[in-house]
């Protein structure tokens, strides 16, 4: 039974307790305890919620590698060579319940070296997880401390994984321009990408909406008495609008049965009137004719006079009216009746 004050030594691994103060320590250093499977396996659930997946792997690979680094920067105050260092470190991480630590085909040399993970404190949560790959929080710990010991960035690459029922995990190390900081920066130019392709898709999606809307709402076919039917013009007509109202009236008129087409400028914008919009006006009183519809021409005000006459196109074979009540008017007294 542990005492107020209490001391553990296993090989040469101290743990002590002060029961009064509140501390553990771990070779000098405060440590505190979890249970794996509950409390950590809550951590990476919590931080997997909020962060999502992807984001939680490069969180933990970069918590473990700047970890890792702390912990090689104590290996190398200690003064001890390359080699005592990773004697060391097996014990003192199985005594920490890291789980068990080999290191393979080590070459100084080209700073390269494998490292082998058994029963892990990862591969546990892992595996309460219910996952099929290993986490990325142990090798991204050793690729900092193994970047440390040998003096140059080091990276990894999993060659297999215990929680894909294999014996243990296995890592293969060697120098890299890849960074935890790399991996993170990533990450985030990808998440703004996927958030710019959302938006534009979003943009996209609200444009050919607002474009609907508009095909809609501009220039209606209204039958306003038998056999006349008013189209308001309005705006500026491109090629793809004009196509649009063309096609749309050329189906509506045998339906309406309409001998006179009262095409009405009053909300065309003077500003932009070319050439195009006059060739649309052209083109559509001749389909509206191929039909049987008489077009007449209404609201058709001094500036836009003044951009017709500029464009040099001629219109003279149609009806001309200053007003829409005038065009109707004539419409009606062509076919011998009138408004009482």
């Amino acid at each position: 039974m542990l005492t107020k004050q209490d001391t553990f030594t296993l090989g040469d691994i101290k743990f002590t307790w002060d029961l009064d103060e509140g501390h553990f320590t771990f070779q000098g250093s405060d440590v505190v305890l979890f249970w794996i499977d509950s409390a950590m396996k809550t951590l990476f659930d919590t931080i997997e919620e909020i962060s999502g997946d992807d984001a939680a792997s490069v969180v933990m690979e970069t918590t473990g590698h700047r970890q890792g680094e702390i912990v090689g920067d104590f290996f190398k105050s200690l003064n001890l060579s390359l080699e005592k260092s990773l004697e060391a470190i097996p014990p003192l991480y199985a005594t920490a319940g890291w789980g068990k630590v080999t290191f393979e085909e080590l070459d100084i040399e080209t700073s390269r070296v494998i490292v082998t993970l058994k029963n892990s404190w990862e591969y546990k949560i892992n595996k309460a997880q219910g996952k099929m790959t290993h986490g990325s929080f142990l090798p991204g710990h050793f690729a900092g401390l193994l970047s440390k010991l040998f003096n140059t960035n080091i990276w990894y690459e999993t060659l297999q994984g215990e929680v894909g029922n294999d014996p243990c995990c296995v890592f293969s190390f060697f120098p890299s321009d890849m960074t935890s900081s790399k991996n993170m920066h990533e990450l985030l130019r990808k998440k703004e990408q996927d958030e710019i392709r959302k938006l534009e898709e979003e943009v996209e999606k609200r444009t050919e909406e607002l474009k609907s809307l508009i095909q809609k709402l501009s220039s209606p076919i209204i039958p306003v008495l038998e056999n006349i039917v008013v189209i308001p013009l309005i705006g500026n007509y491109d090629d793809s609008r004009a196509e649009e109202l063309l096609t749309k009236t050329l189906e509506s008129l045998p339906k309406l049965k309409s001998k006179f087409l009262i095409l009405d400028l009053t909300g065309m914008d003077t500003d932009g009137f070319d050439a195009s919009n006059l060739y649309f006006i052209e083109r559509l009183s001749k389909a509206a004719a191929l039909l049987g519809s008489e077009s007449i021409l209404v609201g058709i005000s001094a500036e836009l006079g003044i951009a017709i006459t500029r464009e040099q196109v001629d219109l003279s074979a149609l009806n001309c009216f200053g007003t829409l009540q005038h065009g109707i008017y004539y419409a009606l007294s062509q076919e011998g009746r009138k408004i009482i």
